[in-house]
């Protein structure tokens, strides 16, 4: 891995590809582990990109290796480690039969859960080898080998690390460190050659398990992830994960604004630093990915009803795909009380305040304010053409004109026009300029809430028990 690994930055060829966010941060400390030969684990939370970095880390190998053909650990022709290998060359010497192994299939992963035994990992006396061989039980070829052995010259990789039992944690530093173990007390030493890199949730150390003090003084190196730091790399990580290029589209266009990713993307953000949801637990990346991919579908079932030609998603699709993101938020006591799906109402509402700032910040809406003020209310259905939603939006004095300002379409283009008015009524919502309603509908705000302008549970005044 280090020579391949050398190789690769000497031809300036991108390391971990796909892998976004990182280039200053997690990746130059990976190559420097790995130019130390460290065994390593990665700690962070959730949707961090944890299990798809190990899984490129197989890039580093040898495309193939030969092996001593039907050698369970991938023994090296010239140094043999297990009995069979040490007895094949000694029966066939020179006319030894040879495989190649890719190294896609040096690679082995496993979930750690309290139930995996020491036989899972490392190995355990086989009696049927034993009978069919005519071995005693303490020899080596009655043995079958675990999962780490036969990731010899290979990676073996460890997810979630603390919920694995202490007992298995003490049998992997032994073998890491000494190259020795005992299998029903019968001692084996394995000088494996391997790559071993572990991940945890940081929280795990206290919430569910602990890693031992010898297995963490054994791991070369601690390697922390993180969260995209900007809404732009969250988009774009979006964008490259998200499924979006859809059966059934090639009669379509699809266009989603950036003002609509970008309120997704903030959403996340809002979540991640809002008090009612459970830090601990994070905010997956995967909350941006499936939330995009539902928006889209429901912008999609609109098109299919209204047989338009375009998709493009407006806010009213950010709230269809609720169900996409109640359920990738753990929420604090303050919360649970609340509700999901308030709480995630809420935190679109402020995401959508703070990218609506963004965009037409200095454009003046009073126009329309006053509109609403005279009494006149807008409902904006999710499943309305967008020829029906530009009739209507029409009445609106100047909205259509001071929406245009500082975007790059024109007033021909209806779906794209619709979902940028809808954007604005929903920044001037965020700013407790107009109401909303749980239907989509605008309208002029109550006394009441003017009074409370800018309080963050200003929506939740309703929910029994709640002060």
């Amino acid at each position: 891995m280090r020579g391949n690994l050398i190789a690769k930055l000497r031809s300036g060829e991108k390391l971990f590809p796909g892998i976004l966010g990182y280039e200053e941060t997690v990746i130059p400390q990976l190559v420097n582990a790995i130019l130390a030969k460290h065994n390593l684990i990665l700690l962070g939370l959730r949707g961090q990109a944890k299990s798809r970095i190990i899984r490129q880390l197989t890039e580093l190998l040898d495309e193939e290796i030969p092996i001593i053909e039907g050698s369970e650990i991938n023994d090296d022709p010239f140094k043999p480690l297990s009995a069979f290998g040490r007895q094949q060359r000694e029966l066939h010497g020179d006319a030894m039969k040879i495989a190649w192994v890719h190294r896609d299939n040096r690679f082995v992963e496993k979930l750690a859960t309290p139930d995996v035994t020491i036989a899972d990992i490392i190995g355990d006396v086989d009696p049927i080898k034993a009978a069919k061989g005519g071995h005693l039980l303490s020899d080596e070829l009655t043995i079958h080998f675990g999962l780490l052995p036969r990731a010899n010259r290979g990676i073996f990789a460890i997810n979630e690390l603390p919920d694995l039992a202490g007992k298995i944690q003490v049998g992997l530093f032994n073998i890491m460190q000494e190259g020795d173990v005992q299998i029903k007390g019968y001692p084996v030493r394995l000088p494996l050659d391997i790559f071993l890199v572990f991940s945890a949730n940081p929280e795990d150390y206290t919430a569910r398990g602990k890693i031992i003090t010898p297995l963490k003084d054994r791991i070369g190196s601690e390697i922390q992830t993180h969260y995209p730091a900007t809404v732009e790399l969250s988009a774009s990580i979006t964008r490259q994960e998200a499924w979006t290029k859809r059966d059934g589209f090639e009669n379509f266009t699809l266009d989603v604004p950036d003002f609509i990713s970008e309120t997704i993307e903030q959403i996340a953000f809002e979540a991640r630093d809002d008090q009612r949801v459970d830090k601990r637990s994070g905010v997956s990346q995967r909350f941006s990915i499936s939330a995009l991919e539902s928006v889209i579908s429901n912008a999609e079932r609109r098109a299919l009803m209204t047989e338009e030609k375009e998709i493009v998603p407006r806010i009213s699709d950010i709230y269809a795909a609720l169900p996409a993101m109640t359920g990738k938020i753990e929420l604090e006591y303050e919360g649970e009380q609340i509700g999901a799906a308030k709480v995630t109402r809420d935190l679109i509402k402020r995401a959508s305040g703070v990218i609506f700032e963004g965009f037409f910040l200095g454009i003046d809406f009073t126009p329309a304010v006053n509109w609403f003020d005279q009494g006149n209310k807008l409902l904006l259905s999710d499943t309305a053409s967008a020829k029906e939603c530009v009739m209507l939006l029409d009445s609106v004095p100047e909205l259509i004109e001071s929406t245009l300002v500082p975007l790059e379409f024109n007033r021909k283009e209806k779906a794209k026009l619709v979902s940028a008015c809808e954007f604005v009524l929903e920044g001037l919502y965020a700013q407790n300029k107009i109401s909303r309603n749980e239907e989509g509908g605008f309208e002029a705000i109550t006394k009441a809430k003017r009074d409370r302008r800018g309080m963050i549970y200003e929506d939740f005044t309703d929910i029994e028990g709640y002060n």
